[in-house]
């Protein structure tokens, strides 16, 4: 017999995995602690089974007012931009806040190329495979 969880059974589906599992608690609060944030826009592009890209869009940012760096497990962007004060805008369409997102990486992921450019960030993501599990070629 198989259990259907649906939308409304998930506050107690997570409850039958908390309480049958250790070291699983952290990401569970971080599921429900997270919120919808859509700003800045981005993508996730898996390139294959051990590299994935961070695309995201920041239309108006220049390079120095973007920081990216990992801490406690997570890959955090961050970007301050400075309102101009001498400026009235008639309309303003363009989203050029400030803003922090923060992603959780996994324990077996790695940054390994960061750039920026014509208004693209781009994160490049590596999996690390430890060597007894990496593919040898013997013949």
């Amino acid at each position: 017999m198989t259990n259907i969880y649906r939308a409304k059974d998930l506050a107690e589906l997570f409850d039958k995995i908390t309480s049958n599992s250790i070291g699983l608690d952290r990401t569970i609060q971080n599921f429900w602690e997270s919120t919808n944030v859509t700003y800045p826009p981005f993508n996730i592009i898996q390139e294959n089974n051990h590299e994935s890209t961070l695309e995201i869009a920041l239309a108006g940012f220049k390079k120095k007012e973007v920081k990216v760096y990992t801490e406690h497990g997570k890959l955090i962007v961050e970007g301050k931009k400075e309102e101009k004060k001498d400026s009235e805008y008639v309309h303003r369409g363009m989203a050029q806040r400030s803003f922090q997102r923060e992603w959780q990486l996994s324990e077996d992921v790695e940054i390994t190329k960061v750039t920026f450019e014509d208004g693209l960030l781009t994160v490049d993501l590596g999996k690390i495979v430890p060597e007894h599990h990496a593919r040898k070629d013997y013949l």
